[in-house]
Parts: structure tokens; C-alpha cells; sequence
């Protein structure tokens, strides 16, 4: 045998496990990362995801919760350490490319992951304290107008979507509102419930209140009303061109082979049709988003341009990103 015929017949052996890898995929369990404490609304919807998922791939998929650094620890720790084999998955969402418009990371959200899919958005709203008097965002607004500063809202946390989403929606109702920012929806709830604040912007931490009538729901910030208060406009029923939803999507480190990124896809679409999937998500009142991989990763640079306005605008945007 010739030394050429030698080499092609070394490659075309070489070649075999790795053009078999894809195909074999899964072999073994995966572990997903779900960068968030066990026991949360997140957690909760993200194990009966994986769970479902898991039937359609035939392997199970381990969920590894490593919560820290809002939400960005787990998926930056997964980007600098893992192989992009498939094995190793997290959930992603805004915190993973909002923090490096704040500061520095070791991780740059546009480059060193493969976005596989997006499956859901979390039901943001703005309620109204019991002692204002609003029964609608148009009494808010009208009252801001003519008192600009005196009303302040309740968040989860500084830079957060419900404190930035707040931002966009006072500068196009052209509006100055105060903003008080809590460490968790129950701090919220407290503040809104004893007058501290006039009005809180969450997600549906606020339900207990809504439902049992102590607080009046003012808008939702899904695509469509929901379900369950469904007498609650959306925010384009009132004017604003905004959806506001914050992704609950899956992605894995960079370089993943595109058939065991569309294997993992399409067990989690799949997924996102399981009744108890639905019933989880309807739960803690999380609304389907899909978005496939290629939508998903141009939304995350979308939404980085768009925060970045709003970042710079507050006053908190990277010096060096002006």
C-alpha cells in the first residue's frame, strides 16, 4: 500500500467515532446547569423541562443548580470549563448578557456559547399599592404627569428586566418615577402592601396579592393577556411597543456540532408540549416563548443594543462600552 492510501485509509478510520458522536448522541446522562437556588419558580419549570426532555433523548438529564453572580455563575463556569459535547447544558437568560454591559466578566455572551433554544418568558406586571387610587396605568400616568417624581415603584433587585422594563415604559409615557429596589418579590410585596411604595413591578410573585383582591393589576407585560387575568391589558393594548418577557433559554459552550445542538432543540420544543410541563409553567405563570437556535442568538445581540440604551440612560453602562 502506498504511503497516500496508507494516510486516507488512518483518516478515514480517525474520522469514524467522530462522524459517529453526533449520531450516537446521547450516550450517557447530561448535566444541566440551572444557575438558580432548588426550590424556585425557575428551578421548578427547568426540572419538569429536562425531565420530559430526557424521554425523547432516552438519557437522563441531571440538573446541577449553582446558583450565584444573578444568575450568570453556573453558564460562565460551563463556557470556560466544559466540552461542547452536548453533556454539559445551562439555562441562560438576561442576567448573561446584561452583566457585561455593566461590568467586566470573563465571558463575552456573544461569543462564547451556542444558544439552542428558547422556551419560555416569565409574566411581568405592575400593581397598584392599595392606598393610591389607580384603577388603570392611564390614572398612573396622568397622576405622574402632574407630579413628576412623587410615585415610586417597588422592584427585585437594581438592573433587573422589571427595573429596566419600568425605565422603558416611563420614558415613552414620558413619565419620572421613583424607583425603590428590593432583594426578593416577597420584600416587594411587603413594601406595596404597607404603603411604603405606590406601586411594584415583578414577576408573578404578585399573584397571591392579585388573586386574593389586595392589589389591582395594572398591566402585564406578556405578548398576549393571560389566562388568568386576562382583564389586565398588555403593554402594547396600551400604546408601548414592548414585549417584556425574559428569556428562560438553553444554551451550551461554543463549538457545539449543529446535529447534537438540533437533537437538544428538538427534545426541548417537544417538551414545551407536555401537559405536565404546561401545568408546571402555568403554576408559577411562565408563558411559552420559543424562539429556535438561530432566532434565539440574534435575540440576545437585539436585546444587548436595546439595554444598552436603557443602561446608558440610567447611568450604569460600562464606561468603556459609551
Amino acid at each position: 500500500m502506498k504511503f497516500g492510501s496508507r494516510l486516507l485509509s488512518t483518516l478515514a478510520i480517525c474520522a469514524v467515532p467522530l462522524l459517529s458522536h453526533a449520531g450516537d448522541y446521547p450516550s450517557k446522562p447530561i448535566t444541566f446547569i440551572v444557575p438558580w437556588q432548588a426550590g424556585g419558580s425557575i428551578d421548578a419549570v427547568m426540572r419538569a423541562m429536562a425531565q420530559s426532555a430526557s424521554k425523547t433523548l432516552g438519557q437522563p438529564i441531571v440538573v446541577d443548580n449553582k446558583p450565584g453572580a444573578g444568575g450568570t455563575l453556573g453558564p460562565a463556569a460551563m463556557a470556560a470549563k466544559e466540552k461542547p459535547d452536548g453533556y454539559t447544558i445551562a439555562q441562560v437568560g438576561a442576567p448573561l448578557y446584561r452583566l457585561p454591559l455593566i461590568q467586566k466578566t470573563n465571558y463575552d455572551p456573544e461569543k462564547d456559547f451556542t444558544y439552542i433554544v428558547n422556551l419560555a418568558g416569565i409574566t411581568f406586571g405592575i400593581t397598584a399599592a392599595p392606598h393610591t387610587a389607580f384603577k388603570s396605568w392611564a390614572d398612573v400616568v396622568d397622576y405622574a404627569k402632574k407630579n413628576p417624581g412623587k410615585l415610586s415603584y417597588a422592584s427585585p433587585g437594581q438592573n433587573t428586566t422589571p427595573h429596566l422594563g419600568m425605565e422603558q415604559i416611563s420614558a415613552l409615557a414620558g413619565i419620572q418615577l421613583t424607583h425603590v429596589p428590593f432583594k426578593s418579590s416577597p420584600e416587594t410585596n411587603t413594601a406595596l402592601l404597607g404603603g411604603h411604595v405606590d406601586l411594584q413591578v415583578d414577576g408573578a410573585g404578585f399573584k397571591p396579592l392579585v388573586d386574593s383582591g389586595r392589589v389591582k393589576l395594572l398591566a402585564v407585560w406578556t405578548s398576549q393577556r393571560t389566562k388568568r387575568w386576562p382583564d389586565a391589558p398588555t403593554l402594547k393594548d396600551l400604546g408601548y411597543p414592548l414585549v417584556i418577557e425574559s428569556p428562560i433559554g438553553i444554551a451550551g459552550p461554543k463549538g457545539m456540532d449543529p446535529k447534537v445542538v438540533s437533537k437538544l432543540h428538538d427534545a426541548f420544543r417537544a417538551a414545551l408540549e407536555d401537559p405536565d410541563v404546561r401545568r408546571t409553567m402555568a403554576e408559577f405563570e411562565f408563558v411559552p416563548a420559543y424562539q429556535g437556535s438561530e432566532d434565539f442568538a440574534k435575540f440576545v445581540v437585539q436585546s444587548r443594543k436595546d439595554e444598552k440604551a436603557v443602561l446608558n440612560r440610567l447611568g450604569v453602562l460600562r464606561a468603556d462600552l459609551k
